[in-house]
C-alpha cells in the first residue's frame, strides 16, 4: 500500500538497530528559543489586533479568531429575550469539565441544566488518548509536578492556578476511580505510570490509549443517573445580562426546531472547550467537530479578557497518511514507550520526549528543509518509528497497550508493529483562553468557566496529561464556588450585546449578520457545511416548533465531487 515510500522505509529499518537505546538529540535553551521563533506557527505573524472588547488594540489574535470576535451575533437585532426556561445553574458544554461540575452540584437542591450543541460527551475530552497526570509515584510530589509544568509552560503559567492543579491531582484521580474509571495497573496492583514530554519522572496514568474516552464514559453514565436536566443539540449563541454587567442567562439555538430559546439562570458555567476546528493557518486538527471557539466569543462580548490569545499547541504527532487520518492524534504515549521520530533517511533529529512545541517546530524545520516524506496527495511528514517498540519492548506491545491506534490503522491495511507511521504537527490545544481565578470565576459577575476555554493555567505550552486533570479539578471547583456565591435571579436583557454591537458598527468593513455579514459563534467548522439556521416567523417556545427545514447531518466523507 505504501510502495511510494518503500525506499525511505527501508532506510528507517536499516538504521533501527543502531538507534536502539540512543534517543535523538535534545534541543534546549537558546537553540530551542531560536527554533520556536523561526518555525513554530505561533510565531508566523499571521495575527492581528481586534478593535472591540477587553483586549482591543492590545493583544494579537490569530486571524481566524479575530474575525470571529469582530463578527455580529446571529441573534436578530429585534429579538426580545422573553424567558422560555428558568433554572438555577446553566452549564454550557457537555464534555469533561461541564459534566464534572454537574456531578459536583448533585444534592445541592439547585436546579441544574446542562446544554450541549451536539450530544452529551461529544467533546475534546473523548479525543484525549495519552493519559492524566497526578503525583502518585514513588519520589514524585505536587511540587515536582508544578516545576515540570511551569518549565514546560515557559514560565508563563498562572502560578496560583497551577499550584491548585498539581496539589489537587491525587484527589482528583481518586474521585475518577470512585466514579468507575479503570486506569492501567501493574501486576502488583500499583498504577502503571508513563513518562511524558517534559515530565521528570513517570507520572501519567492511562486507560491504554483511550483515557479521555474512558473518563467521559463514566462521567456520562453518572450524569445520566443524576437529577441534571440535559438538553442536547442546544447551542449557546448569546449570553443575556441584567443591564448592569451581570450575566443572567443565555439564548440557545434548538437545532431540532430551529428556534431561539431564552434561559434565565442564577449562575452560568462555560465549558465549551477549545477552538482547533478553526483550522488556524490551514493546519489539520485533532479536535472534535464542536471545537470552534464558541465560548471565547460569548464571554468576550460580556467583557471578559482573553489570556495568551495567540498561543496554541500543535501536537507533534498528528497523522499524515492515509489521507482519511490526516490530523488525527497519534498519542504522545507512543513516544514515551519508545517510538522515535526520524526523517526520511532514518536519522533521529530530535529527542522524542522534547516539549511539544519544540518537537513540533523541529518537525516543521525538517520538512521545510527537504528531509521529510511526501505522500501521494501532497502532504508531508516525518516517520514515527513504531516498530522500534516491538523490537525493544517485545512483540505484541503495541496491540496490548495501544489497541485504538492499531485498530484505526488496520482499517487501511497498515500495521504499526511493522510499518512506521507518517506524522506532522496537528492543531491540538488552545493554550490561551478566558481569564479566571482559582475558583473558575470570570471577570463577568454571574459567569464561571472551566477547562480548555480558560487561559493562564498552562502558560504558553501544555504538558501531556494536564488537560484531563484540568477539567476534573476546575470543573468541580467552579461548582463549589457557584454553591457559595450563586446570586438571586435577575433581569434578562440583551443590553450587553447592544453595547458590543454599537462598537462593532464603528469598525471598517463591518456588516451586520442579517445583511449577509459573518456571524459568531460559528458553531460548526466551515468544511462541515453545517450552518446556523433559524426558522422564519414567530419564535416558538422550547417545547414546540416546526420540523427542521434543512438537514444537519455531516457530509459524507466518502462522497466524490
Amino acid at each position: 500500500m505504501m510502495d511510494w515510500a518503500a525506499e525511505s522505509m527501508a532506510q528507517v529499518a536499516a538504521t533501527r538497530e543502531a538507534r536502539v537505546g540512543r534517543p535523538g538529540p535534545k534541543i534546549e535553551g537558546e537553540e530551542a528559543e531560536r527554533l520556536l521563533e523561526e518555525y513554530h506557527p505561533d510565531h508566523s505573524g499571521k495575527e492581528r489586533s481586534v478593535g472591540v472588547g477587553k483586549n482591543a488594540g492590545a493583544d494579537r489574535f490569530p486571524l481566524e479568531l479575530a474575525a470571529l470576535l469582530e463578527a455580529d451575533s446571529p441573534v436578530p437585532e429585534n429579538f426580545e429575550a422573553r424567558v422560555d426556561l428558568e433554572t438555577d445553574v446553566l452549564i454550557i458544554g457537555g464534555g469533561g469539565a461541564g459534566v464534572s461540575a454537574a456531578l459536583a452540584l448533585q444534592g445541592s437542591g439547585l436546579a441544574v441544566h446542562l446544554v450541549t450543541k451536539l450530544r452529551l460527551g461529544d467533546s475534546n475530552t473523548v479525543m484525549a488518548e495519552g493519559g492524566i497526570q497526578a503525583a502518585l509515584g514513588e519520589g514524585d510530589s505536587p511540587r515536582r509536578h508544578f516545576a515540570d509544568a511551569f518549565v514546560g509552560g515557559h514560565g508563563d503559567n498562572d502560578c496560583g492556578l497551577l499550584r491548585i492543579l498539581c496539589e489537587s491531582g491525587p484527589e482528583a484521580v481518586g474521585w475518577l476511580i470512585g466514579q468507575g474509571c479503570l486506569f492501567d495497573r501493574n501486576p502488583d496492583g500499583t498504577f502503571r505510570l508513563r513518562p511524558g514530554g517534559g515530565t521528570s519522572v513517570p507520572r501519567v496514568l492511562a486507560c491504554r490509549d483511550f483515557t479521555g474516552l474512558e473518563i467521559m464514559r463514566v462521567l456520562k453514565e453518572a450524569l445520566r443517573q443524576s437529577a441534571t436536566a440535559v438538553l442536547e443539540e442546544h447551542a449557546a449563541v448569546e449570553f443575556t445580562d441584567d443591564g448592569a454587567g451581570q450575566v443572567t442567562g443565555a439564548v440557545l439555538w434548538d437545532r431540532k426546531s430551529n428556534a431561539l430559546v431564552t434561559v434565565s439562570a442564577r449562575a452560568l458555567l462555560l465549558a465549551t472547550g477549545g477552538s482547533g476546528q478553526l483550522r488556524l493557518q490551514g493546519f489539520p486538527t485533532s479536535n472534535h467537530i464542536g471545537a470552534t471557539g464558541d465560548g471565547l466569543v460569548l464571554a468576550y462580548r460580556q467583557g471578559c479578557g482573553i489570556l495568551f490569545p495567540n498561543s496554541h499547541q500543535y501536537h507533534p504527532s498528528g497523522g499524515v497518511f492515509p489521507e482519511a487520518l490526516a490530523g488525527s492524534l497519534v498519542t504522545e504515549a507512543i513516544r514515551s514507550t519508545g517510538a522515535q521520530v526520524v526523517n526520511r533517511e532514518g536519522h533521529a533529529f530530535v529527542n522524542e520526549l522534547a516539549y511539544r512545541d519544540v518537537l513540533a517546530a523541529a518537525i516543521l524545520r525538517e520538512v521545510s528543509e527537504g528531509r521529510g516524506v511526501r505522500t501521494p496527495t501532497g502532504r508531508k511528514g516525518v516517520w514515527l518509528d513504531t516498530p522500534l517498540i516491538e523490537k525493544t519492548q517485545g512483540a505484541g506491545t503495541l496491540k496490548s497497550q495501544f489497541p485504538g491506534l492499531v485498530h484505526r490503522y488496520a482499517r487501511y491495511g497498515i500495521d504499526p508493529a511493522v510499518c512506521p507511521l507518517l506524522i506532522y504537527p496537528t492543531l491540538h490545544y488552545q493554550n490561551g483562553g478566558i481569564a479566571v481565578d482559582g475558583w473558575g470565576k470570570t471577570e463577568a459577575p454571574g459567569l464561571w468557566a472551566a477547562g480548555e476555554v480558560t487561559g493562564g493555567l498552562h502558560g504558553s505550552n501544555r504538558l501531556m496529561g494536564n488537560s484531563l486533570l484540568d477539567i476534573t479539578v476546575f470543573g468541580r471547583r467552579a461548582a463549589a464556588s457557584i454553591l457559595k456565591e450563586i446570586s438571586e435571579r435577575k433581569a434578562v436583557t440583551l443590553k450587553g450585546l447592544t453595547r458590543y454591537r454599537a462598537v462593532l458598527k464603528t469598525l471598517p468593513g463591518f456588516q451586520a449578520a442579517e445583511a449577509g455579514g459573518k456571524s459568531a459563534p460559528g458553531l460548526f467548522p466551515e468544511a462541515s457545511r453545517l450552518k446556523f439556521h433559524r426558522a422564519p416567523g414567530k419564535l416558538p417556545p422550547m417545547a414546540a416548533g416546526p420540523e427542521p427545514q434543512t438537514p444537519f447531518e455531516p457530509p459524507d466523507p466518502f462522497a466524490r465531487g
